[in-house]
């Protein structure tokens, strides 16, 4: 079983030549709706790869909510631990550029609902993969993490989007995953040693006893474990759109670690599949299906 405790929310998608300076109006080429928000990008991610999955969230009391989880829904994703708040749906207002870069801006909504007492129909259990962002509430955060490690889970935080004050959270967690950018503020407000970004990495597996994930888009992925370093691929693509690309990788690693995959193994299938995930526009939607990811891993 993997649990996601996290956001949702519907995005709100502008395609325009290049991203605005501030100040700036520009005229948009395109515009869709799709659901989004990390956690539910990563409930489904994990549920196309194959894995078993449930959401622990909130939406509003609006019409934007049934929109929000219809691909959850349709992925078969358990919702029986998504609540309905008295405050609006998420939304996210996202830019997305010629060259698939993008700008995003959150309106969290009933995802500021997310409290450590909804944690009480969570019921984790010996073994399970419980997957975690940075849009809900640290506190349950925090909470979800003592909670997982008191009851023997295995979790998974994925540092996104950056927030200084969750520095202390990142050594409770059995995975961390963050991108380079992230990763490299989050080394700073730890004070983690070294001259480079592998060191520091090596640094926090060190003092932490933890594995640290760095992805680096179309680079590849590094990480540091304490059994040691390694280092996998991204597939060579031109995206499209990589709005979804980083909960994709998150979603397909929490499902291969739940199918007891190797470290190395279950790197290399979430680095293709959020590769993949680059080549449509919009979150949810471009989040590939466990058959393309084995038949491009294939093929690479």
């Amino acid at each position: 079983m993997i649990t996601v405790v996290g956001s949702i929310n519907l995005d709100l998608i502008a395609n325009v030549d290049r991203l605005p300076a501030p100040g700036e109006t520009l005229r948009s080429s395109g515009f869709t709706t799709a659901p989004g928000g990390k956690g539910a990008n990563q409930a489904l991610a994990a549920a196309r790869a194959g894995g078993e999955v449930r959401m622990l969230g909130a939406v509003g009391r609006d019409g934007f909510a049934t929109e929000a989880l219809a691909c959850l829904r349709q992925g078969g994703v358990q919702l029986s631990s998504v609540r309905e708040a008295a405050a609006a749906t998420g939304i996210a207002l996202i830019f997305v550029d010629g060259k698939g870069e993008n700008v995003i801006v959150i309106a969290p909504g009933a995802n500021d609902t997310v409290l450590p007492g909804d944690l009480a129909r969570a019921a984790f259990r010996q073994g399970e993969v419980v997957l975690l962002q940075l849009e809900i509430p640290l506190a349950t955060v925090e909470a979800t993490l003592a909670a997982v490690a008191q009851t023997g889970g295995v979790s998974v935080l994925n540092t996104a989007p950056f927030r200084a004050e969750a520095a202390k959270l990142l050594p409770m967690a059995d995975f961390v995953v963050a991108n380079e950018t992230e990763f490299d503020l989050y080394a700073d407000t730890l004070k983690l040693e070294g001259g480079d970004r592998k060191t520091r990495m090596a640094d926090f597996t060190k003092r932490t006893g933890r594995t640290v994930i760095v992805t680096l888009g179309a680079d590849g992925v590094i990480a540091a474990s304490p059994e040691g370093e390694l280092a996998v691929p991204a597939l060579a693509i031109t995206p499209v759109d990589t709005v979804g690309a980083g909960d994709t990788f998150c979603g397909y690693l929490g499902a291969g670690l739940a199918d007891g995959l190797s470290l190395e193994h279950a790197l290399r299938r979430a680095a293709a599949a959020g590769s993949l995930a680059c080549l449509s526009p919009g979150a949810q939607p471009a989040i590939p299906h466990a058959k393309e990811v084995d038949e491009a891993l294939a093929g690479a």
